[in-house]
């Protein structure tokens, strides 16, 4: 079962499970896959337990490329990840292998899927400086005026997305909406979402937070502290990382940094389900149950031979 130009990818919400499906559906069919991972925070050395990043058996079982590619200090942005995933998905393609994006970052995973065009335009710290002094009500204004289009896809609370919208503008001298426009996709795609109720999930969710504080996901936030990776850092502003941060600061009990990482988590869900919509046609939905991959394999199995899904 070798083909080319053909991209799986395997969506939903966090802990819906969707590492371990992709390991099981590569294990039904053969094991001629590698994932390529669309998750903005497993990109990032040295934070594994607070990503829930891979085991080394899991990458052992698949293996997984775009995971541990920036040390935590190094900026890090969808322009980057877009090209590594191109130039991942052309070495997977030449080795006759089928890629399976895993993760659920969804502005990763469409970007990819559909086509957009997203500049790389690095990090300009003395800019961002500048624009981090100024009111956000100020930053949203400016972003409006020069890209009207901004306010359907940027929150006007998300104050680090409507800086780097302004960063892009200044360096490009064209709006993000205009680098957001679409090239066809040269590949096709199947999209499978893993999805579950609510209070089944959040129930998931409180769970593998608890198993990660027990993991030792304090001691690794406070490694990272030691090593010098600032608690300000974007990679640090991730779930669990900044309460975990706050703690050690005084700022919080641990108690209360664990609840707070539970609502986080639970609210990053909904976000995620914002992205992957119950109703959106291209994706090919599965209950997140005992059998999911089963029921995935068949599909991916038919699709890769060419009938309709």
């Amino acid at each position: 079962m070798r083909t080319k130009r053909k991209v799986i990818a395997i969506v939903g919400a966090t802990a819906t499970g969707k590492t371990a499906l992709a390991i099981e559906v590569a294990r039904r069919l053969g094991g001629d896959f590698e994932a390529l991972n669309a998750d903005s925070r497993q990109v990032y050395r040295n934070m594994d337990i607070g990503t829930a990043k891979p085991t080394a058996a899991e990458r052992g079982a698949l293996p997984h490329r775009l995971i541990d590619i920036v040390d935590p200090d190094e900026g890090f942005s969808l322009g980057r990840w877009l090209q590594l995933a191109k130039e991942a998905l052309d070495e997977v393609w030449e080795q006759g292998r089928v890629p399976i994006v895993v993760g659920g970052t969804g502005q990763y995973v469409w970007a990819l899927l559909e086509g957009w065009r997203v500049p790389r335009v690095p990090p300009q710290e003395e800019l961002r400086r500048e624009m981090e002094a100024r009111p956000p009500e100020e930053l949203l204004a400016e972003l409006h005026r020069v890209d009207p289009e901004s306010q359907e896809f940027i929150e006007p609370k998300n104050v680090r997305r409507v800086i780097r919208a302004l960063e892009v503008y200044y360096a490009t001298g064209k709006p993000l909406s205009h680098w957001r426009t679409k090239d066809a996709p040269r590949f096709e795609t199947l999209v499978i979402g893993l999805r579950m109720a609510r209070e089944a999930l959040y129930e998931r969710i409180d769970g593998r937070v608890e198993a990660m504080m027990a993991s030792g996901f304090p001691e690794e936030v406070r490694g990272l502290v030691d090593r010098g990776y600032g608690c300000d850092l974007p990679s640090m502003s991730g779930i669990g990382y900044r309460e975990l941060c706050a703690h050690m600061g005084g700022e919080m009990s641990l108690d209360e940094a664990v609840a707070r990482t539970k609502t986080g988590t639970h609210r990053l869900a909904r976000h995620q389900n914002t992205w992957f919509k119950a109703g959106d046609e291209r994706i090919r939905w599965i209950e997140a149950n005992d059998g999911a991959s089963e029921a995935a394999a068949r599909v991916v199995e038919s699709w890769l031979r060419g009938e309709a899904v």
